[in-house]
């Protein structure tokens, strides 16, 4: 009976438009930021500590549309971002000193870091990072993706994974495909995507198949290992982000020669 009336509370707040999400990790807008061109993530290693300086995590396409092959690392950026809290408000401009990495080759991911510490902006603004999750992902597991561009929640399940998925000059491997109802649009670039049960970043998200195109810009298509082309039109797309908790030493000190480090290199 206690489970019934929880279900009948729940589907009455989704009736009214509220995204909703387990107890222990309610999926909001809480560690969101917004870019002048895309979405992005407050996001923080498994064993980040408060005194390292906070990384951001959004596509490599959302700093510039990079070739096939280019890897950028530690270049300095001053870009701004503005922090949401759990409603979606703007609370903060939050600044960056460098951009850490990117790269449009294998995955479409950027992380930046911050001239403020994890500790600083928990005390400064009641707001905390998203932990980056070290495991791969599951299929069918619910996930949210969250746009700070947009302040908008979009509930799927991960329906699989791509071996390959090339749009353009672009190769990525490994890929998230979500079920239809994350209908991301243009400006969620960036977004994290969240597992809903353990609130932890498994990917971010970065393309879908506009019109039914072949491969090309905006409609990227899969490869299975074989080579057999498959075209999803209105699918969508993220980029798993469990491979950079092996990129990073103490002190969210990038280091690509690190055992595990399987992300591109310059």
């Amino acid at each position: 009976m206690a489970r019934r009336l929880v279900g009948t509370l729940l589907a009455a707040i989704a009736a009214l438009g509220v995204t909703t999400a387990p107890a222990q990790a309610a999926v909001d807008f809480t560690g969101i930021v917004k870019l002048s061109n895309c979405s992005g993530s407050l996001v923080r290693l498994p064993n980040s500590a408060p005194a390292d300086k906070a990384l951001v995590l959004t596509n490599g396409h959302c700093v510039e549309l990079m070739k096939a092959g280019q890897v950028i690392v530690n270049r300095s950026d001053a870009r701004e971002f503005r922090l949401l809290n759990g409603s979606g408000s703007e609370i903060a401009r939050l600044r960056a000193t460098k951009l850490l990495y990117a790269t449009m080759t294998g995955t479409d991911a950027a992380l930046y870091q911050l001239n403020t510490t994890y500790g600083q902006i928990q005390q400064q603004y009641r707001s905390r990072a998203l932990e980056l999750s070290a495991s791969h992902p599951v299929a069918k597991t619910d996930i949210r993706v969250v746009s700070g561009y947009w302040k908008r929640i979009y509930s799927c399940q991960i329906d699989g994974f791509v071996h390959q998925l090339k749009e353009a000059d672009w190769t990525w491997r490994d890929s998230l495909r979500y079920t239809s109802s994350c209908n991301t649009i243009g400006g969620t670039s960036g977004s994290p995507i969240i597992d809903n049960a353990s609130g932890k970043v498994v990917g971010v998200n970065n393309t879908g198949n506009e019109s039914g195109g072949r491969c090309t810009m905006n409609n990227p298509c899969e490869v299975d290992a074989g080579g057999k082309v498959t075209v999803r039109k209105g699918i969508n797309y993220g980029q798993q982000t469990f491979d950079f908790v092996s990129c990073f030493g103490p002190g969210t000190a990038l280091n690509l020669s690190l055992p595990g480090c399987k992300v591109a290199k310059p």
